[in-house]
């Protein structure tokens, strides 16, 4: 017990310095999380998402599981994605855009069909993917290619725009408004290169125009049968190797 009687001012003054202990306290336990170790090292890492950012905070790469797949980046401000829904790696450029990514997957689903699939692509500057990498497997069924494309001069946020804006609209108004976007926009992306394995089992290399169309086409089918097409713009071939039979 006290031997002296507690007055209203050391009531004061008690309340006044425990409220300093406690922000000392606090701010002791700050300058610990600021001040602690630069460079961490685990020999294992739980995680369900990884955000690699900059110094000055523009994120630049994201490693996520399925739930945590990002939207789409732009300029550090992230926008609902479509049908992105897949784990993977997603790069972004020095100005916190994407760029690029890789993401993969695969499952027997419930009739015991093995599926698998695999896609790593580049992007042009503020655009869609300009190379990709994939392969696909669907039972018994499996494909692999190599495509180049040329992606339209717009930035790609202007189509995002206008996706927002029409989601809501009837699907033949929404294929009207982004046909006259495209048209006035410098044309959709066009398909130059593609090289790869189809389901069928033949394997081919494309070569098109810069409007996309097919012009040279080197192909051995899944019996060995090879063939060697040029084609018109119009697609009608103008010249085959071996020499088509004449009908």
């Amino acid at each position: 017990m006290s031997r002296f009687p507690m007055t209203s001012g050391s009531q004061r003054f008690l309340t006044i310095y425990s409220g300093v202990l406690t922000a000392v306290f606090a701010v002791t336990m700050l300058s610990g999380f600021v001040d602690a170790p630069k460079k961490l090292s685990v020999e294992q890492l739980d995680v369900q998402r990884i955000n690699l950012r900059e110094p000055d905070g523009t994120l630049r790469l994201v490693v996520s599981n399925t739930d945590k797949a990002p939207g789409i980046y732009i300029k550090n401000k992230e926008y609902p994605h479509p049908s992105r829904k897949t784990a993977g790696m997603i790069f972004l450029n020095d100005e916190g855009t994407e760029n690029g990514g890789l993401i993969f997957g695969g499952e027997k689903s419930a009739d015991g069909t093995k599926q698998s699939y695999g896609h790593l692509s580049f992007d042009a500057y503020e655009q869609d993917q300009t190379l990709t990498l994939d392969a696909s497997q669907d039972g018994d069924a499996h494909s692999n290619r190599i495509t180049l494309i040329d992606q339209p001069p717009f930035p790609i946020l202007e189509l995002i725009q206008l996706l927002e804006q029409i989601k809501n609209l009837p699907p033949e108004e929404q294929t009207r408004r982004i046909e006259a976007f495209y048209a006035s926009h410098g044309g959709k992306p066009k398909t130059r290169m593609s090289m790869g394995r189809g389901q069928d089992g033949t394997v081919g290399l494309g070569m098109m125009d810069a409007q996309g169309r097919p012009r040279l086409l080197l192909m051995v089918a899944a019996d060995g049968t090879p063939k060697v097409q040029t084609l018109d713009e119009n697609g009608k071939v103008t010249g085959e190797l071996p020499v088509a039979a004449a009908h």
